[in-house]
């Protein structure tokens, strides 16, 4: 993967100022996915650069998935390249990269680290620790939510389900009445990040656990996902399906209920390459649970990292805070939808008016749990996902799938 640099960030202002002050110029190169939408982070870092004069940034992007994301990484930062100074990573990467020596602890860095983490939510900060350090500052956080279809609920006087047999029930009476090819429950079931999610979720509201995954739990977990397919609830094709393609599928007015991440709620308003049928009928909730266990989801989101090998770490590290700062984390929850990672954003007036359904979601957000925490990570994602959408194939059994996931998990979750 050949990364992409994004000129365009400096302006001509920009470019003035270094004009009158080139010797003392730093030149910060920051690293993001191709969908991390860099146009909403240019004109941030084009302010920040006539704040800081003496500061110029250039952006490269690349990847339109996390794995491809972190494979480039990975190449550059094995080599101890010193070239980038900051990379977003996705939250599963940061005890691989700490494990690696890739990523900077930023401790030293914030002399009044706890007070300062404070003011941020518990979940993103946990996913950017490792043993008690901080290796990544946040830079907007995410999980996965039950999106559902207002009108079709109030059409058929349904209530927004709690349990995943409400769930079941109320898509079986709506898909049956509705006809032709309205799915009732739309989740991801392909070999990705997406499907671990959505195992785990399945796994921690039954009251399970990922060090067990042969327990009653587990087995529930996944076989709710795979009679959803066997009884028509969800797409035959289910094996296949990835995050974004829930996404264009919901927003084609074809699911009732289904699983996803924040970013889903912008497209089905309509700020989005695709038509949307479903504006102004969507609703957001937790997901439901098994029986009488709590709601759980899953924390999602990215974090800025600062290269090991660097060779501008203050100058980064006032970068990082400053794309943590509230006036920062604002713009980009108002102008980009992301999920602040500040616990007062979520009272906020402008964020709240342009995205009313944060205050619905916060309570959701602060209960996300982070998927497990190991430099073995991608092992442990591999695992997990082939062995889910293996079975969501119909290629193994349930029981089978279980079993080869435990005995390929059990050295790694130690």
């Amino acid at each position: 993967m050949k990364p992409v640099r994004i000129k365009p960030v400096l302006t001509a202002l920009t470019l003035a100022l270094l004009g009158s002050a080139s010797a003392a110029t730093t030149t910060l190169n920051i690293f993001m996915g191709s969908q991390q939408r860099p146009e909403i982070f240019q004109p941030i870092f084009e302010r920040f650069q006539a704040q800081n004069p003496n500061i110029r940034i250039r952006i490269e992007t690349g990847g339109a998935t996390s794995e491809a994301q972190n494979q480039y990484l990975t190449t550059v930062l094995a080599a101890k390249d010193s070239t980038l100074d900051i990379f977003l990573i996705d939250v599963v990467r940061t005890a691989t990269f700490a494990a690696a020596g890739w990523a900077e602890p930023l401790d030293g860095y914030l002399p009044s680290k706890d007070t300062y983490l404070k003011a941020f939510l518990p979940g993103p900060v946990a996913a950017a620790s490792v043993g008690g350090k901080l290796y990544a500052m946040p830079a907007f956080t995410d999980s996965q939510f039950l999106y559902y279809r207002k009108d079709l609920l109030e059409k058929y006087k349904a209530k927004v389900p709690r349990t995943w047999d409400e769930l079941t029930a109320t898509a079986t009476k709506i898909q049956q009445a509705e006809g032709g090819t309205l799915q009732g429950f739309n989740f991801q079931g392909a070999p990705i990040e997406g499907t671990v999610c959505n195992f785990l979720e399945m796994l921690w509201t039954g009251g399970g656990t990922v060090n067990d995954v042969t327990s009653p739990a587990a087995k529930q977990g996944l076989g709710f996902l795979v009679n959803s397919v066997k009884t028509k609830l969800s797409p035959a094709a289910s094996a296949e399906i990835k995050t974004d393609d829930s996404r264009q599928q919901f927003q084609s007015g074809n699911v009732l209920f289904g699983l996803n991440w924040s970013y889903a709620w912008a497209h089905f308003q309509g700020n989005s390459p695709q038509p949307t049928k479903v504006k102004g009928e969507v609703g957001v909730a937790a997901l439901p649970s098994f029986g009488k266990n709590p709601t759980a989801t899953c924390t999602g989101g990215w974090q800025w990292g600062l290269n090991a090998y660097g060779k501008n770490k203050a100058a980064a590290v006032k970068l990082l805070q400053y794309m943590a700062s509230s006036p920062v984390q604002k713009e980009m929850a108002v102008r980009g939808a992301y999920l602040p990672v500040r616990k007062s954003l979520y009272n906020d007036a402008g964020v709240l008016a342009a995205n009313p359904h944060f205050k619905a979601l916060f309570p959701i957000v602060t209960k996300a749990r982070p998927r497990p925490v190991t430099p073995s990570y991608p092992r442990v994602s591999e695992i997990i996902r082939n062995n889910v959408s293996a079975a969501v194939a119909g290629s193994k059994t349930v029981d089978a799938a279980l079993a080869d996931m435990q005995r390929d998990l059990a050295p790694l979750l130690k």
